[in-house]
């Protein structure tokens, strides 16, 4: 059964997720890196902001920021359209606004900026639009037809507090760890952790981003040391010396195990190196507060029957977190038991 989309109304931030279908590893090194690129442009066009992702070899993981959804300027437009379609297209396009500015005709100029701006700004647009062109692509080079991707994507809606926002960061930046590609996350340059420390200016924006949330501001030097220790601190259970070194793992494979197989609960780090279906399945992730706050808005997507929203996180020690669904099969899963 699919669970609910729910949407802020108001602009806000989502970890959305897609797989190959049938699970095949069709993402190599071109592709991961043609996927990287559709990502960025589809991000500009539609005007939101890619916080983290992480690509891998069947599937990839986003956390996007939507913003309150503003009128842009017919230059700004021109200008995201430059993106994707033709010279040509974009100056007759042009051409033609500045003739409905000109003659007045307002009604002309929306119904012609309409034709593309309802894609702006959009959550659900975006992963369309990403998808697709990516599908299109890959089909024409592969020699194939059909789609590409398995089902609709996932999205969760994320509370923008520094809780809820690190913790899934830090979960995306994770994913080649917990498959076991690197001990590092900066080792891997497919995610954006790993693409910001090798000098991605794109991805430095979204660590600024992620940090500036929750007020955390300065050079770039003070910042990825400050989210290194989410990522390591809450993503591997690690301590850090003066350097920003980790002095010791966090829990190993097997202690982790014993502790899910006695029902018990890990801590944030082990159960960030763990598979957690919260972050895929939850609907919505964040406070308490925040949780019933997204299941009063899209009261329509629950059954009539339900009454609260938030439910708790179990196996880990999540602080406080709350989703939307209470997951019973596999919630907490070591990447061995997939």
């Amino acid at each position: 059964m699919r669970s609910a989309r729910v949407k802020s109304a108001v602009g806000g931030y989502y970890h959305c997720m897609s797989r190959v279908i049938e699970r095949r590893m069709a993402l190599g090194v071109v592709e991961k890196e043609k996927l990287r690129r559709l990502m960025r442009q589809s991000a500009d066009f539609c005007g939101v902001s890619i916080l983290t992702y992480a690509v891998m070899g069947n599937h990839w993981h986003m956390l996007v920021e939507v913003p309150v959804r503003q009128e842009i300027s017919d230059r700004e437009l021109v200008r995201r359209l430059g993106i994707f379609y033709s010279k040509e297209l974009v100056k007759e396009i042009g051409r033609q606004l500045k003739a409905c500015r000109a003659a007045g005709d307002e009604a002309g100029r929306e119904r012609l900026r309409a034709r593309y701006t309802y894609r702006m700004g959009e959550i659900s647009e975006f992963m369309k639009m990403m998808k697709q062109r990516y599908t299109q692509w890959y089909n024409r080079r592969e020699g194939r037809k059909g789609t590409l991707w398995e089902d609709r994507f996932k999205s969760i809606l994320v509370e923008g507090s520094e809780k809820a926002l690190t913790t899934m960061a830090a979960y995306i930046d994770l994913n080649a760890v917990r498959a076991g590609l690197v001990k590092d996350p900066k080792d891997y340059r497919y995610c954006g952790y790993g693409e910001a420390m090798g000098g991605g200016a794109q991805a430095r924006e979204g660590v600024r981003r992620v940090m500036a949330a929750f007020g955390r501001t300065g050079g770039w030097v003070e910042l990825v040391a400050e989210y290194r220790k989410y990522v390591y601190v809450q993503g591997g259970s690690y301590a850090l010396d003066e350097n920003g070194i980790p002095e010791r793992p966090g829990l190993a494979l097997e202690e982790v195990e014993k502790v899910l197989a006695e029902k018990g609960r890990l801590p944030l780090g082990a159960a960030l190196r763990c598979r957690v279906r919260y972050f895929s399945d939850g609907v919505a992730l964040g406070s308490r507060e925040f949780v019933e706050s997204v299941f009063q808005e899209n009261r329509e997507q629950f059954g009539v029957k339900r009454r609260t929203g938030a439910r708790g996180m179990k196996w880990g020690d999540w602080g406080g977190l709350c989703t939307a669904r209470d997951l019973r099969l596999q919630v907490v899963s070591t990447p061995a038991q997939g």
